[in-house]
């Protein structure tokens, strides 16, 4: 049997004053270190919808369901699986919302009797393609690269009529005014392949 170091004494002497070096969890509640990478958590006003964070996610935790329905409700639901992530924190760094919409947290306690239970969500409003009925993008993410590229944004009629009918002054007769010159189609807030299609197409 090998005797003890001086410094393994050390310890122990230091440990019967000082008490144990482990916390006290359960009795009373862990304090993680403020480096701690804990859960993933969405911010429902910061997060655009852009999707890069699912992109980026090596363990495939993150994801999202586009729901548009007859009714006029279009929504993107943003997932995160707690189950699968592994808090490497590559989410919170690709954020294009300054890193604010998903960020690091401090909860680790991330039990569950049901597997099924281990996610979390958040919705935003999508904006459809005024011909096809596609989802374009969140309304959130147009805005945001509308106040990105400023002025630039009245290149494109998706962009500068989904800030004006933001803003409530987009006239909403504006396609009836043009469509005696034939080009109503353009002013449009359309998808990429829409856009194409009429840009291509000639009307008489």
């Amino acid at each position: 049997m090998k005797l003890p170091k001086l410094r393994e004494l050390g310890e122990a002497i230091k440990a019967l004053f000082k008490g144990p070096y482990t916390s006290k969890f359960p009795k009373l509640p862990h304090k993680p270190h403020p480096n701690f990478r804990g859960q993933p958590e969405f911010d429902q006003d910061k997060c655009v919808g852009c999707l890069a964070c699912e992109e980026i996610c090596p363990s495939g935790a993150i994801a999202h369901e586009d729901i548009i329905d007859e009714k006029g409700i279009s929504q993107r639901t943003m997932i995160h699986y707690t189950d699968v992530c592994i808090f490497c924190g590559q989410c919170e760094a690709i954020c294009i919302a300054d890193q604010q919409g998903i960020k690091l947290s401090n909860q680790w306690e991330l039990s569950f009797f049901n597997r099924k239970e281990a996610y979390e969500t958040i919705e935003k409003e999508l904006q459809i393609c005024e011909i096809c009925s596609s989802a374009i993008a969140c309304k959130d993410h147009l805005k945001w690269i509308t106040e990105r590229i400023g002025e630039l944004a009245f290149s494109s009629p998706t962009l500068y009529l989904s800030h004006l009918r933001r803003l409530g002054i987009v006239d909403e007769n504006i396609i009836s005014v043009l469509r005696d010159k034939g080009r109503s189609d353009r002013i449009k807030i359309l998808c990429a392949r829409c856009r194409r299609e009429t840009t291509l197409t000639t009307k008489e």
